[in-house]
């Protein structure tokens, strides 16, 4: 058992180079998402006790990062809201109705940075905004920079972050059964970038 953990650190070791971790040495660029090392989650209330947890499967992003002004850097993310996935295909049926996601009507949400991010330590916080369900509404995308690395299996020059987003679904017509489950939304992404 000692030698396979071992070994399996060892592996490790050699698929990942030096991880850089501050935002003035990482590459500038433009990246995007990696599908395989992506996963998008959103979170609401419900009933007040607890919180009903789903994700979407599809989503794209780019990344355009400036290492020597990050402030300067912009973000654009696309969400395929037909990829939802509850573990219960029934009810997901339901959620892709018109009552709540609407998909055949909207099939996907995106958000788009605007103006100059802020900054502090890594993590950059993008003003922009947000479309959904027909409507768009200004929004905020936390992104917090883990940092970035060679992968040394595929050559790859990889930047790993996590990303948090809010909003309040009434703003976007979606008001069905408030307050019994929440208003307030919360997007969380745990992703790659892949520096193109």
């Amino acid at each position: 058992m000692l030698l396979a953990s071992a070994l399996l650190a060892a592996c490790g070791q050699l698929l990942s180079g030096k991880v850089y971790t501050e935002l003035d040495t990482l590459k500038a660029g433009e990246y995007q998402l990696d599908p395989n090392h992506t996963r998008v989650l959103f979170k609401v209330n419900h009933l007040g006790v607890s919180s009903f947890v789903g994700r979407f499967n599809q989503s794209r992003a780019a990344l355009d990062f400036n290492e020597s002004d990050p402030a300067a850097s912009t973000i654009v993310a696309d969400v395929e809201m037909g990829s939802l996935d509850i573990n219960r295909p029934d009810f997901a049926d339901t959620l892709m109705g018109c009552d709540w996601l609407c998909v055949e009507d909207y099939p996907s949400a995106r958000f788009e940075s605007r103006g100059r991010a802020e900054v502090d330590g890594r993590q950059l916080k993008f003003n922009g905004d947000l479309a959904f369900r027909g409507v768009t509404q200004p929004c905020v995308l936390i992104v917090n920079i883990n940092g970035a690395t060679t992968n040394r299996l595929t050559g790859d020059y990889t930047l790993g972050f996590e990303a948090q987003l809010v909003f309040l679904r009434s703003d976007f017509g979606m008001n069905r059964f408030i307050p019994a489950v929440g208003d307030e939304v919360s997007i969380e992404v745990y992703a790659e970038f892949i520096r193109q």
